[in-house]
């Protein structure tokens, strides 16, 4: 790909919300709500990997399903390709749903267990007329070839596969309507560690192959460091930190990210590890604390911290941080 095109972004994300509501009164008016994405921004340049990294919980896996439209948002925007499809219905999406596609965490759940291989894969070729109905069959066996499964696996079952088998299959299903975008939602979570690295050199490769975009989900921050450009890290909702891989490892600037850096294992015995260990638990997204949601588990928390929530401002170029520990203004 040209530096040319690498430099569009194909997707801009400002001020995203999303939240579920608790409690409603008898006439149907939220009274209580839990803010699961909290006015969210960054953007994604076409053929890179953006890695979201945070602790279970924070929000991850709703912001890929917002983005995606399978969640209706609350506010802010989604950009995709230069076009607002915040608000669009379901009908305006159907031409994007090509588009856009997404690798589900369970390769065991999101498979239809009556159906064959062939027909997992075939489906949203004829539904989205990706190739002429005769070719079908042969295009699927391509596919199938590209993310390293067998030929005789197309009349076969998922209750007949590995984990690993099962989510080469999920990554063949997204890949059938030729994506630009694909959101992988923590795909390898589920597996053995040398599975793992086998399905992330798959992606790399696939990426570099179709020219992929990849949003890459995932609480392993070594699964980041290898197959990300950028990263964004999450915390209760908001993003706290977001720039490019290098500078994030190079100089974290967010509490969070160095305590989240500082868990790493390293497999040098001789180096000597300054773990960062936050007290507390995470607070509730029903009920989110006043000021920095971070203040109530940060070391370096101040005064300022309990009452006022830090802007997210750029630092450095294009390294974006919210905390009071750097000017505000």
């Amino acid at each position: 790909m040209s530096n040319q095109t690498e430099k569009q972004p194909i997707l801009e994300v400002r001020n995203l919300r999303k939240t579920f509501p608790i409690k409603k009164s008898i006439t149907g008016k939220v009274l209580q709500e839990l803010v699961a994405v909290d006015n969210a921004s960054f953007t994604l340049n076409a053929g890179e990997t953006l890695g979201i990294v945070g602790e279970s919980g924070c929000g991850k896996t709703t912001m890929g399903r917002t983005i995606l439209k399978l969640h209706p948002s609350n506010g802010g925007e989604i950009i995709f390709n230069g076009e607002d499809i915040t608000n669009y219905n379901t009908k305006q999406m159907r031409p994007i749903r090509t588009k856009m596609q997404i690798i589900f965490q369970d390769p065991y759940s999101s498979l239809p267990p009556r159906s064959t291989v062939g027909d997992i894969l075939s489906e949203p070729v004829l539904v989205h007329n990706i190739v002429p109905k005769s070719q079908v069959k042969e295009y699927v066996m391509d596919l199938m070839e590209k993310c390293g499964l067998r030929d005789y696996y197309y009349e076969r079952y998922p209750h007949e596969f590995s984990g690993g088998q099962r989510q080469r299959i999920c990554i063949a299903r997204a890949l059938s309507v030729k994506p630009d975008l694909v959101i992988c939602d923590e795909p390898v979570s589920a597996l053995d560690v040398s599975i793992q690295a086998q399905i992330i050199n798959l992606l790399k490769d696939l990426q570099k192959s179709m020219g992929l975009t990849y949003l890459f989900i995932s609480h392993d921050l070594s699964v980041v460091k290898f197959i990300s450009d950028k990263i964004g890290v999450m915390y209760l909702g908001s993003m706290v930190e977001y720039g490019a891989k290098k500078d994030i490892f190079d100089n974290p600037l967010h509490p969070y990210t160095k305590a989240l850096f500082s868990a790493i294992p390293n497999p040098n015995p001789d180096i000597k590890m300054n773990r960062i260990v936050l007290n507390g638990d995470i607070p509730s997204p029903a009920n989110p604390p006043k000021g920095c949601k971070f203040h109530t588990r940060c070391p370096q928390a101040m005064e300022i911290c309990k009452t006022e929530c830090p802007k997210y401002r750029e630092y450095e170029p294009g390294h974006f941080t919210a905390c009071h520990l750097y000017p505000q203004e």
